[in-house]
């Protein structure tokens, strides 16, 4: 029986769909009521491996696991032989508590149905004796044994999250408390790891706090894995009442602290910092402090964050209370950390003359003591402190020679970015009026709010790279995203963060740096993109808002095939190109009948056609959305961009009552589009040109997904979205006759053009004068169109509210920046954007295109003519036809 168990276990393991669990688990369950202990082990051993494929299946199991393991550790019911230092069948009990972690919600006592379930009061019984027998023993043996059933308990009790009874969570954080303080590394290792993740759960903050103390000295043990857990087990205790003394207790062991572990001690005091900091003041200091002691291991993201925070809070003194303190900080002639000195050069650039009257700190006074490290700073430094000068030159007469001085010392340095930088900055009062330069010097604006911090989705990067790689669970739930760094333009971002220059413009200049990795919680986060439109037809039940299901006639395409100007054109042709496969697919189907099985080939059905083309353009200006749908597939996309490089996720849901087989996916490859696919496996084996064999492609099974992700970077200004085409097959189900039906569906990817925008903010006088510039020369594209009808009125109607909708669309639908001020009158918006490529020019810079946009309402007639202008005829004529249809649906 042994043997057949384990046999069976590597064959489940090669063949996963080889057993049915429906019919198998009687079985399992004669061979639970068996008494032999080495029997059971094989039993459990098989059985983890099944239930590992199919839960519920089993769960019907989980009474003989409970009285199994009632009857060793309640009434100690085994065989001498299966006694270890007098633990019955310690193995035995890990697997039992191991099947039992499978299934959180059938055990949970206030679960539905937790009457029914008589075992619940029992397991309870099991768990609590096993926290309260268990302790630290003089043989090393016995307490390898006894830990191990006991973590195993605790990891029961954590995956029962708050809904478990809390006297066992409060009886397990008074053992781990214990475990914690003993001499045995091992032991303070796993209490300390356990402790962390019970500490998460809800409730639990309180009591853990009790072992602050404890943890802070494990910080300092000889073990550098057990420091590395003490530090896990603090920043997860940590909150607004305990936040300062474990950050200041953190700084000043930092000092101290082996290299291996700075980096991880850096940015998690800096993320409690901001996290939980009462007063700004404070965080700014504790920053300040970590760049002193430890300025190696202080990465971008955190002065970043600094730089985003004291630009946000105008209110209060905090942005003069920087000033000054980074002034001091840099005030002595010995050399100081670089990012001390870039962090204090754009600080004092934007908020410095907040301090200019106090006594040593005249704008004069700041460039003299930004200056003196110039000479030991680095080029990117240089690049910093030189716009600062600009600025500070700018606001006082007496700083203006200091800094033309430099400009013309470093006209010709070697680094581009620096010559750049000195010339512009040394010909601007030539090239633009007054009141130009100091638009272009102007403080930068604050960033917008709904953007957060990077630290913690860096953090949880670095955890999940740990945890991958040692195949564990990583501790901590922070996965969020930070855009808002600020260094050099030449400088490449990483770790996904938006590289902001403090340039002459002011504008933000993004690269998305992390695009070429996935991980796991990537696909997860992706996965959320298809929400269910209707309560029985869904594929992933969160993500995506449900889209308008009203019909329309209006919608966008861009047809590689034919480039046209007017928008109903492109839509025409979309349809004609959709029913053209369509019916070809079709008059295939119709062929002669061969030898063998029966088959078929089908389009895209003609009802489904306005709805996928309604689709098709939401998402051209939305970031997630159902692409297409039917009664077998549903296509969801979530894509996000940043600067010239995009990002795109595919999920491709089987909705339907049957597998579907031989899935491929195809994506035309663009000349304006580089790009890099990556997939379910077998999803993009295909080229197309063996279609009509078996072998390829993968299964989408019911209710199931496929996944493509597609890291794209433009280089050229484009008015077609790209063409993908799905194909898959349908077959009988077993036993049942019918043919093979192969689909076909020719779609397009919503990649336009106002996908690469970044908006720009322009004084009425600037925005008149590129908008004359760009007249002529095909830089021109205008068409007029009707306003959509009012149902409350019998045609269209413009007013206040549309207009409002107008405004909308410019700015979050084709990400324009709204020029304030220049509209002559009400019924007119306008806007200016620059589409941003990954193309360099002979400097070594990206090629950018100047974009403007007008809409002006004619209320009389109800319509609105659209005239955008760009430096690219194709940059004008894909921003008006994304601008069209996104009014015909608004």
């Amino acid at each position: 029986k042994k043997k057949s168990a384990l046999c069976l276990l590597r064959l489940i393991r090669t063949m996963p769909g080889l057993i049915s669990g429906s019919q198998f688990a009687p079985h399992v369950a004669n061979l639970l009521q068996d008494r032999h202990l080495g029997v059971l082990t094989s039993v459990m051993s098989l059985l983890i491996g099944l239930s590992a494929q199919n839960e519920s299946e089993y769960q019907s199991l989980i009474p003989y696991v409970v009285h199994i393991l009632g009857m060793l550790v309640l009434k100690k019911a085994c065989a001498r032989e299966y006694l270890y230092y007098r633990t019955p069948s310690p193995w035995l009990q890990i697997k039992l508590l191991k099947f039992l972690q499978l299934f959180p919600n059938a055990i949970v006592p206030e679960g539905p149905g937790g009457s029914n379930k008589q075992y619940v009061s029992q397991l309870q019984s099991i768990i609590s004796k096993i926290l309260t027998e268990t302790d630290v023993s003089d043989s090393i043996n016995k307490s390898n044994a006894d830990h191990a059933i006991l973590f195993e308990a605790v990891n029961l009790i954590v995956i029962w999250g708050s809904a478990g009874p809390s006297q066992l969570r409060d009886g397990a954080m008074r053992l781990l408390g214990k475990f914690i303080s003993v001499r045995e590394p091992n032991i303070r290792y796993l209490g300390l790891m356990t402790m962390s993740r019970l500490a998460q759960l809800e409730g639990s903050n309180d009591s853990v706090k009790k072992h602050q103390a404890t943890v802070l000295v494990s910080l300092k043990d000889a073990d550098i894995s057990v420091r590395r857990r003490a530090l896990d087990l603090l920043f997860v205790m940590c909150d607004t009442d305990n936040a300062e003394r474990i950050v200041d207790e953190l700084v000043g062991h930092l000092a101290v602290a082996d290299v291996a572990i700075r980096e991880e001690m850096v940015l998690k005091i800096a993320i409690l910092a901001e996290k939980y900091a009462t007063d700004l003041r404070w965080y700014v200091d504790t920053i300040i402090k970590l760049i002193s002691i430890a300025g190696d291991f202080v990465s971008d993201s955190i002065w970043h964050r600094v730089v985003q925070i004291v630009t946000n809070h105008p209110q209060g003194d905090l942005q003069s209370y920087a000033a000054a303190t980074l002034l001091v900080t840099i005030s002595p002639r010995r050399p100081i950390h670089e990012t001390a000195l870039r962090v204090a050069a754009y600080v004092l650039g934007e908020f410095g003359f907040l301090i200019a009257e106090r006594p040593g700190m005249s704008g004069e006074d700041q460039f003299r003591l930004m200056h003196q490290h110039f000479g030991t700073a680095n080029e990117v430094t240089k690049s910093i402190l030189i716009t600062t000068y600009a600025k500070l030159a700018n606001l006082y007469e007496e700083c203006r020679h200091l800094a033309l001085g430099v400009f013309l010392h470093h006209g010709n340095h070697v680094n581009v970015e620096i010559q750049q930088r000195c010339l512009e900055y040394r010909n601007m009062r030539e090239a633009f009026s007054p009141e130009g330069v100091e638009d272009l010097l102007r403080e930068m604006p604050p960033w917008d709010g709904r953007e957060v911090s990077g630290l913690e989705k860096r953090l949880q990067e670095k955890e999940d790279a740990v945890a991958n790689a040692c195949g564990v669970t990583p501790i901590g739930n922070v996965s969020k995203k930070d855009n808002n760094s600020w260094s050099s333009t030449q400088q490449n971002p990483t770790n996904g963060e938006e590289n902001i220059s403090n340039g002459v413009q002011g504008e933000q200049v993004g690269s998305v740096g992390n695009l070429g990795s996935v991980d796991e919680e990537d696909e997860e986060d992706e996965a959320k993109v298809v929400e269910e439109e209707n309560n029985d037809d869904s594929v992933v039940e969160e993500g995506v808002e449900d889209e308008d299901d009203e019909e329309t006639d209006v919608s966008f395409s861009v047809d590689s095939h034919a480039h046209n100007t007017q928008i109903h054109e492109g839509n025409d042709e979309l349809s004609r190109d959709v029913e053209t496969d369509r019916e070809d697919l079709d008059d295939v189907g119709d062929g002669d009948e061969t030898d063998g099985p029966a088959f078929s080939i089908q389009g895209i059905p003609r009802e489904v056609i306005p709805a996928m083309r309604k689709a098709f353009s939401n998402l051209c200006t939305s970031p997630s959305g159902v692409l297409f749908e039917n009664h077998l597939l549903q296509i969801g996309v979530k894509h996000e961009y940043q600067g010239s490089k995009g990002r795109v996720s595919i999920f491709f849901g089987n909705v339907g009552s049957q597998q579907l087989y031989n899935f491929r996916c195809q994506v035309e490859e663009c000349d304006h589009l580089l790009s890099q696919m990556q997939g379910t496996p077998g999803l993009l084996e295909s080229n197309g040109e063996n279609e009509d064999t078996d072998s390829g492609g993968c299964t989408v099974a019911v209710r199931t997904q496929a996944k493509l992700l597609l890291l794209v970077e433009v280089t050229a200004p484009f008015d077609d979205a790209p063409a993908m085409r799905i194909t898959f097959e349908t077959r009988p189900n077993e036993g049942e006759k019918g043919e093979i039906v192969k689909h076909e569906y020719p779609l397009r990817l919503p990649i336009v053009a106002t996908c690469f925008m970044e908006p720009v903010t322009l004084e009425p006088g600037a925005f008149m004068q590129r908008w004359q510039s760009l007249d002529g020369q095909d830089r021109e594209c205008q068409e007029v169109v009707r306003a959509p009808p009012n149902p409350e009125e019998n045609g269209p109607t413009i007013n206040e509210e549309s207009m409002l909708r107008i405004a909308h669309i410019v700015t979050e639908g084709l990400k324009f920046g709204r020029c304030q001020g220049c509209d002559p009158t009400p019924w007119t918006v306008s806007g200016a954007a620059t589409f941003r490529t990954g193309a360099k020019d002979l400097n070594g810079n990206n090629i950018n295109v100047g974009c403007l946009v007008r809409v002006e309402a004619n209320a009389d007639a109800g319509v609105y003519r659209v005239t955008t202008r760009t430096l690219h005829p194709i940059c004008s004529k894909a921003v008006k036809n994304v601008a069209l249809v996104s009014i015909k649906l608004a």
